[in-house]
């Protein structure tokens, strides 16, 4: 354990120059990330279509009214969760009057916990309601 500085350096298995290098290689690996943050245009949130991709595939819309939860789970962006509550509640409605209509219109919706006005908004052409023209898919020929 004498004063020689060298010996102090092998302990911690480093070299001072190697110790250098190793920060320096470290400092340009940063700023390279950064850079590629920067300039990822991933990184920019892409506004949403207006229908899904496949939303002209559909044969017909979906009525919340009488689907089931399977069915409405079938929905891109729905989910069992949702699915299942929106079942529940319309079930619950029934329950206290059964001849009501319980989502008239796309913002019914928005009772059942967890749907918001967004997403309302992204289910709406996967949905009809009572009064909704009934949508014939699109023709796909060229």
């Amino acid at each position: 354990m004498g004063d020689d500085p060298s010996q102090g350096e092998r302990e911690i298995g480093w070299t001072l120059a190697q110790r250098r290098a190793l920060i320096i290689l470290l400092v340009l690996f940063f700023g390279w990330l950064c850079y590629r943050y920067a300039t990822n245009r991933a990184s920019v949130a892409d506004p949403q279509p207006p229908q899904g991709a496949r939303a002209s595939e559909l044969a017909t819309r979906i009525d919340p009214n009488t689907a089931d939860w399977q069915t409405l789970a079938a929905i891109p962006g729905m989910g069992e969760k949702k699915a299942r509550a929106i079942v529940e509640y319309r079930e619950r409605v029934h329950a206290h009057i059964p001849t009501a209509v319980v989502f008239a219109i796309p913002a019914d919706l928005q009772h059942i916990r967890g749907i918001g006005a967004a997403t309302v908004e992204n289910l709406q052409p996967y949905l009809i309601f009572p009064g909704d023209p009934i949508t014939q898919p699109k023709d796909r020929t060229p």
